[in-house]
């Protein structure tokens, strides 16, 4: 099990602030340097903030995506037992019609 971080949530997004408004020209080192924290450690930060957001991203499109496939299964579902019923009610006056012209 890992162990608690010593940074607050608050400390890390104002330090993912941070790196993100000085991004053009300053280095996570540099960034690190001025907030006392391993380099790394503010690259992991940043990486899965930016992780987080596409995975929500995806989360929201891969929803809709899921409810649409839902929908079309269904509506599937609804035409297959309708063809179903018309496919017996063919058969049963194909049987009919075939005892007729006996």
């Amino acid at each position: 099990m890992a162990r608690p971080s010593e940074y607050s949530a608050e400390f890390r997004s104002d330090a993912i602030a941070l790196w993100r408004a000085s991004a053009g020209g300053r280095t996570f080192r540099d960034v690190a340097a001025d907030l006392n924290v391993n380099p790394e450690t503010l690259r992991t930060w940043v990486r899965d903030a930016d992780g987080s957001a596409a995975a929500a991203g995806a989360s929201q499109a891969t929803g809709a995506e899921l409810a649409r496939l839902w929908a079309e299964n269904a509506r599937l579902a609804r035409a297959e037992k309708e063809w179903q019923l018309e496919r017996e009610i063919l058969r049963r006056a194909a049987a009919y019609f075939a005892r007729e012209m006996k």
